[in-house]
């Protein structure tokens, strides 16, 4: 049929990956297809460029063209094979957009299809996210009309079978093509591809099947959630077309910041003020957590800014698993910005006693806290 290279034809480069040459022919199809080109030769050059894309379009036969040229295609000697191509999707698109239907699209628009998903916004405090909670949402949705019960039509009343597609949903035509006669299909104009007509429409839904309701559901936050975490409410979306199931509902869970506290994935942190004689001398304290019941903590003497201690199983619950993480308690000593006079001579004492050399450090407060963080 043709002595041109195939990569030629379609102006991709050997090594051009199948996305590539399937776009290159839907480009080249539709500037030189029969029905839309203008040009003398315009049938011959899409039968050439039909026929490089049934070779490259083809791993197998791609291959053997690649190593053997066109004696490596046999007996076809470079001719595709159309009886077996899939030229579905890319005609469905070029005769598309010519106001023509391909394989069927009325017949899919008459199959049943799963209602459209939604999502609403579930605002919880830092405790509700992290022990659990039961949740009153609304959502605003569609569902079956309560007067025609779906139907769409009055009462005392139904669809009637629409007369331009006999209740098809789709309307069909013969065309001519370099394939030879193609059969065309898109929706009924009259029903919309329904398939059915309405002549008494339902006063409460006008017709559509549908009323608009704001829906209250209490639903179950499991502990350990956190900002971001989406829930999935099966078949608590849209209602589906022609029968299909229901879409679902998801709830998008933000959490409030809290006063003291801050999340690290299942740990909790909480920065902890001690004063001087508290580090240097040690002290048995109380410790906040997230319970509101105060954790007792030893804090042994010398102890120095940064130092963390971990207060076991008092973090926040794994959300699919058993178990919690831990609460981090980051000591941070609380340097006075005012002394009473006999606070000040106590301080000059003791200053007297731990002389005044000072002593620089390879890493800091911070290196050190981050280290301590896993950072």
């Amino acid at each position: 049929m043709t002595n041109r290279d195939y990569y030629e034809i379609l102006g991709v480069p050997r090594n051009a990956s199948a996305d590539d040459i399937k776009s290159a022919f839907r480009k080249l199809a539709r500037q030189y297809h029969p029905d839309v080109s203008k040009e003398a030769d315009a049938e011959e050059k899409f039968k050439e460029i039909n026929e490089a894309y049934g070779i490259l379009s083809d791993p197998q036969k791609r291959a053997r063209y690649d190593q053997f040229g066109r004696a490596g295609l046999g007996e076809m000697n470079g001719m595709p094979d159309y009886a077996t191509m899939d030229f579905s999707d890319i005609f469905e698109e070029l005769l598309g957009g010519m106001g023509f239907g391909f394989g069927g699209s009325g017949s899919r628009s008459r199959r049943p299809r799963r209602g459209r998903d939604l999502q609403v916004q579930v605002a919880l405090t830092f405790e509700e996210a992290v022990f659990g909670v039961e949740k009153t949402v609304e959502v605003t949705r569609n569902e079956v009309c309560s007067t025609c019960r779906g139907s769409g039509a009055a009462p005392g009343s139904s669809p009637q079978r629409c007369q331009t597609c006999g209740g098809r949903g789709e309307v069909r035509q013969v065309r001519q093509t370099i394939f030879g006669s193609m059969m065309q299909s898109g929706p009924c104009p009259t029903c919309s591809g329904r398939g059915e007509v309405i002549t008494s429409p339902c006063p409460a839904c006008r017709g559509q099947g549908l009323e608009r309701k704001t829906v209250r559901k209490v639903v179950s936050i499991p502990a350990g959630v956190d900002s971001g975490t989406q829930i999935r409410l099966s078949g608590e979306g849209e209602p589906g077309v022609l029968g299909g199931p229901q879409g679902n509902l998801y709830l998008l869970i933000s959490v409030h910041a809290h006063k003291f506290f801050k999340r690290r994935g299942n740990d909790l942190l909480l920065n902890l003020d001690i004063n001087v004689s508290q580090a240097v001398l040690g002290a048995d304290i109380e410790v906040p957590t997230v319970e509101g019941k105060p954790e007792k903590l030893r804090i042994p003497a010398g102890t120095q800014p940064g130092k963390i201690f971990t207060i076991r199983g008092r973090g926040v619950p794994y959300l699919r698993k058993s178990g919690r993480g831990d609460e981090l308690v980051i000591i941070n000593v609380d340097i006075p910005s005012r002394l009473t006079k006999e606070q000040r001579e106590l301080f000059e004492k003791l200053a007297a006693t731990l002389g005044t050399t000072v002593k620089p450090k390879e890493k800091g407060f911070l290196d050190w806290l981050n280290e301590a963080l896993g950072g």
